[in-house]
């Protein structure tokens, strides 16, 4: 199992917009997609941070699948995000493997 991973910052000024736009359309249009299985949004929790970090993790089956959203999906998807918020939600990805669930 690969773990796609958005860690993304907000500014205040746009975090409950951002929040319920994530909720209600951004992560149900990468779900639609039909590469990943499931889906989270997480705030990332940090001493004297501003509360505005939150990362959303999508889970696929494997590295072909990824890749498939990457060139396919991603790009629209991402422009969007850039589209509506621009500088005040700045985002970075990383990529984990599932070694064993327990």
């Amino acid at each position: 199992m690969i773990i796609y991973n958005v860690t993304v910052s907000v500014e205040e000024s746009i975090k409950a917009d951002w929040l319920t736009w994530m909720q209600d359309v951004h992560i149900p249009e990468v779900m639609a997609t039909g590469v990943f299985s499931k889906s989270q949004i997480n705030r990332v929790i940090v001493q004297g941070d501003s509360n505005n970090t939150f990362a959303i993790a999508y889970t696929c089956d494997s590295m072909k699948d990824l890749h498939q959203y990457q060139v396919k999906f991603a790009p629209d998807l991402q422009q969007k995000h850039v589209a509506r918020y621009g500088e005040k939600a700045v985002a970075f990805r990383t990529l984990m493997e599932m070694i064993r669930e327990f």
